[in-house]
């Protein structure tokens, strides 16, 4: 089951991803993605092996973004994969049926390709313009979540300039959870803002 608060790494973020991982899983995330666009494979191997020491026991997700490979070598939960990392059926079949498979849609018309293909939910967004990527694609707004919501065939967890004050809206909208970044990992406290965020969700 995906749950309402998952939590996206940030290398730019004023404390380290490993205390990033331990605040979003003291606060309650479903899951942690680690994110990593530079890093060599052996550096974020490293890094994924640490994260999932961090995380063994807790019920709090590890899912890594992008490389297939690693996920696989390392038997992480889940993999998240945007529109250009390949073909999500042949990813699929790469990392067989139990890991967690996550896929990035940008607006409603990818959303027509997916028929038939196993993810586990949806990333869809930027629901905002947001900071902690900055080529990412136009923002989708609410109504736009709302229209790739109504295509999919899974749930949909939205991202983008999301944190406190937008579970209502993004309930309102059908999908079952919010990924963050910066909410989280720039906080002042980032386990307090963690938990912030499933308490508001929870109360909805």
């Amino acid at each position: 089951m995906i749950g309402p608060v998952y939590v996206v790494t940030d290398t730019g973020a004023p404390i380290s991803v490993p205390d990033q991982t331990r605040a979003a899983m003291r606060g309650g995330a479903w899951a942690v993605q680690l994110r990593d666009k530079t890093a060599s494979d052996a550096a974020f191997a490293e890094l994924a092996r640490e994260l999932a020491e961090i995380l063994s026991g807790s019920g709090t997700k590890l899912i890594l973004n992008d490389r297939v490979e690693l996920a696989c070598a390392l038997g992480v939960d889940g993999l998240h994969i945007g529109q250009s990392d390949g073909d999500p059926a042949r990813i699929r079949d790469r990392i067989g049926p139990e890991m967690i498979l996550g896929l990035s849609i940008e607006n409603a018309d990818q959303c027509a390709a997916l028929d038939g293909l196993a993810l586990d939910y949806i990333g869809a967004g930027p629901v905002r313009t947001t900071p902690s990527k900055p080529d990412h694609a136009p923002p989708i707004g609410f109504n736009g979540l709302a229209d790739i919501v109504g295509l999919a065939s899974c749930p949909v967890v939205a991202i983008g300039g999301l944190g406190t004050g937008d579970a209502a809206a993004l309930k309102q909208a059908g999908a079952v959870g919010m990924a963050v970044v910066s909410a989280v990992t720039r906080a002042a406290d980032p386990e307090a803002a963690t938990r912030e965020l499933m308490q508001e969700w929870s109360a909805l």
